[in-house]
């Protein structure tokens, strides 16, 4: 079920009509990324090119809190998520890295227009 809610960073869906404002919804996630790629993350840094394995942390934080928010919504009866906003944010410390993510938008039901 929470597979059919839409996601969208838009205010509006294309051929949808908006009838109902369910409420706001936000996901929360936390990725610990491990000395291994940070410190190959270091060598990429100062020798140039992309770095895979941050831009796949990147991909699954990604996916797995919209994934989170299509079932939050999905669990208040929406069929829908607008104005998608997604944050991300490194927090460091202790010799620990850790990739925060939140996303957050308003569940709303549609309809076709």
């Amino acid at each position: 079920m929470s597979q059919q809610v839409v996601l969208t960073t838009s205010s509006h869906l294309e051929g949808y009509r908006v009838i109902e404002h369910v409420d706001i919804v936000s996901s929360e996630c936390v990725f610990g990324m491990n000395v291994l790629k940070d410190m190959f993350a270091g060598f990429r840094d100062f020798f140039g090119g992309r770095n895979k394995s941050s831009q796949n942390a990147l991909r699954d934080a990604r996916i797995a809190c919209l994934d989170e928010l299509r079932t939050e919504a999905a669990q208040m009866g929406a069929n829908a998520v607008i104005g998608i906003d997604l944050d991300y944010s490194e927090i460091s410390g202790g010799g620990k890295s850790m990739l925060f993510l939140v996303a957050t938008g308003t569940a709303v039901k549609v309809r076709r227009a």
